[in-house]
């Protein structure tokens, strides 16, 4: 199954039955008839057409899809400098020596994924599976 477009509206209630019952009255005909390949096309020509007048004709026909509200951005808590708000500094993220990993655990043999490790600073990992703690590799 494919993905929807984001902009693809649904059809409300009442509408939603109309073309219903078209492709079932449509269907029931080709199933009688026997006539599949051009009466499927025809039954596909009148779908469209009737998306076409419903959306010229009747534009409330579709459900108003919700906008989604983007949050505000808070500002962080302000510290004073000679009666000025000034915005706090950022925290500093300490940097993790991902590349001085072992591939793999030596105890037990799992990957050490650099995300998934248990990190005790900068110097020191454990493994995510076994708990083992793991040798990191110096530069």
């Amino acid at each position: 199954m494919g993905k929807k477009h984001k902009d693809e509206k649904k059809l409300k209630q009442p509408w939603r039955n109309l073309h219903g019952a078209i492709w079932l009255i449509g269907l029931g005909y080709l199933f009688i008839t026997g006539n599949w390949f051009p009466g499927i096309l025809w039954l596909i020509g009148v779908s469209m057409i009737l998306e076409a007048v419903l959306m010229m004709a009747v534009p409330d026909a579709y459900e108003e899809e919700p906008k989604e509200a983007k949050p505000e951005p808070t500002p962080g808590p302000a510290v004073m400098e000679n009666n000025i708000s000034v915005p706090a500094p950022a925290p500093q993220v300490e940097a993790r020596p991902y590349a001085s990993l072992p591939s793999n655990c030596p105890r037990c043999g799992a990957p050490a994924r650099g995300h998934e490790v248990i990190w005790h600073g900068s110097h020191s990992a454990d493994c995510a599976f076994c708990g083992a703690s793991l040798p990191l590799k110096s530069f």
